[in-house]
């Protein structure tokens, strides 16, 4: 794992395809925002939502086990009880970038992501920010 946070940051945008863990159908949540911050840049996403079928036209996976393999890079959107599983759940579909965005971070999930040899970026800046989100 690298210790500067922006040569994270630049290697997880740079090495897709991605997906959101806790994106949303409501557009007004940071799970959507999230998920169309990939999109107004034209990145290949995938959304987990166990509850939908189709979020703002990307395809939808109900769980970490259920994304395409290939998948290189996970945004965190999830309380962090949810973050800590959703870890262990990216780990065993190998995946080995996480980005936890503000608010689904845990000292735990932290800890555990990076025992487990992943790229973490958390408890710093938001993906929209990175990304330049617009409404």
């Amino acid at each position: 794992m690298s210790t500067d946070p922006q040569s994270t940051i630049d290697a997880f945008l740079a090495n897709g395809p991605w997906a959101v863990a806790g994106a949303s159908t409501n557009r007004d949540k940071y799970g959507n925002k999230t998920l169309r911050s990939y999109q107004q840049r034209g990145m290949e996403v995938t959304a987990i939502n166990p509850r939908a079928d189709s979020i703002e036209g990307a395809p939808t996976v109900p769980d970490v086990a259920s994304l395409p393999d290939g998948v290189q890079g996970l945004s965190i959107v999830t309380p962090p009880a949810i973050t800590e599983q959703i870890v262990e759940d990216a780990a065993a579909k190998g995946i080995r970038s996480v980005w936890m965005q503000p608010g689904a971070e845990s000292a735990r999930a932290i800890e555990r992501a990076e025992e487990l040899g992943m790229d973490v970026i958390a408890r710093g800046p938001c993906i929209l920010v990175a990304l330049g989100y617009r409404e």
